[in-house]
């Protein structure tokens, strides 16, 4: 099983504070608007990103600040019949 985090290119809106928030980003040629940034949280190495998109998908983004490169590192499909994955 490949546990590898699937490289992307995200767009942001850099505000008042110079902290910048994704508001999009791009699996090849899919582009996917970012609704909602449910949560956010600072790791060691790390900026992660729980965001909501279309159709109530869920996605939680990595930001390596040193290599300045972003990564997906979880889906969950708004179509999944299970119980969604906490915010807390």
């Amino acid at each position: 099983m490949n546990t590898d985090p699937l490289t992307i290119r995200v767009e942001c809106y850099a505000g008042y504070r110079g902290e910048e928030t994704p508001r999009r980003f791009f699996m090849g040629d899919k582009i996917i608007e970012i609704e909602e940034v449910i949560d956010r949280w600072l790791a060691p190495e790390y900026r992660y990103f729980k965001v909501r998109a279309g159709e109530n998908d869920i996605y939680i983004l990595r930001h390596d600040e040193l290599a300045h490169r972003w990564e997906l590192t979880m889906f969950q499909s708004g179509k999944y019949d299970g119980s969604p994955l906490s915010s807390t």
